[in-house]
């Protein structure tokens, strides 16, 4: 099946850099996409076709209503849009332009399926695990939430917390003090501190206890939950060594 949608406005911004965006939508609906003048016409299975035609009319309709995407944001919400037939262009990023979540000097936008429904189900819930492989965004995006609940007064503390071993490791077993021990295992959460907040402001927050860091096993003792916000990665871990 073949189809044509007309690009009024926003050419470069659609197609991306390296026509990255284009390449994208092309690879996720499995179409054949070429640009004549000024019309994309689109060629593969009608119904990918057809979710390609819808794609690309809710491009035209944003943009006519005003809106500008940033460097990257497209090529986020087409990576959404393509995997997840139920949901739209033009919702996803009313939804994200309705509901903007402050992350200090970030602003973020997921870049999956999968990272869309974990940022959707912390919003929603008191407790949410993520389970998935190392370097998908669990630990990341938790400290996102954390620090957008404090900067918007939802919380009045964080706690943020990993535990200081692999599975079947024991900590006295590692050299050094106990300091220079645990330091390697938190370190992903100091540099997704640093990433979203202004140094300085990490550390006064850090001095004044609003935000703590620690080992998970330490930060459990004699705690309520009463206005904290407690991120809490690799839990499974726990989980395993106290069967």
């Amino acid at each position: 099946m073949k189809a044509s949608v007309r690009i009024q406005r926003g050419v470069e911004s659609l197609f991306g850099t390296r026509d990255e965006n284009i390449r994208l939508l092309e690879a996720g609906l499995t179409v054949h996409t070429q640009l004549v003048d000024n019309n994309l016409e689109i060629e593969g299975e009608a119904v990918n076709v057809a979710r390609a035609e819808n794609i690309l009319e809710d491009y035209n309709t944003l943009v006519r209503e005003g809106h500008t995407f940033n460097n990257g944001d497209l090529n986020s919400y087409l990576r959404v849009v393509t995997l997840d037939p139920e949901v739209s262009l033009r919702a996803l990023v009313r939804s994200r332009s309705g509901k903007q979540r402050n992350f200090g000097k970030k602003m973020l936008a997921p870049k999956s399926v999968n990272q869309r429904r974990y940022l959707e189900a912390i919003e929603r819930n008191d407790m949410v695990f993520g389970v998935g492989p190392a370097g998908t965004g669990k630990t990341y995006l938790a400290v996102a939430m954390a620090v957008s609940a404090l900067i918007n007064k939802q919380v009045s503390r964080i706690i943020l917390t990993r535990p200081a071993v692999e599975a079947g490791e024991r900590l006295g077993f590692l050299p050094g003090t106990l300091q220079e021990k645990v330091d390697p295992y938190l370190r992903p959460l100091y540099d997704a501190l640093y990433d979203m907040l202004e140094s300085e402001r990490v550390e006064k927050l850090l001095e004044r206890n609003v935000i703590e860091v620690a080992e998970t096993a330490g930060a459990q003792r004699h705690r309520s939950g009463a206005h904290r916000l407690h991120a809490r990665p690799h839990a499974q871990r726990q989980l395993h060594h106290s069967r």
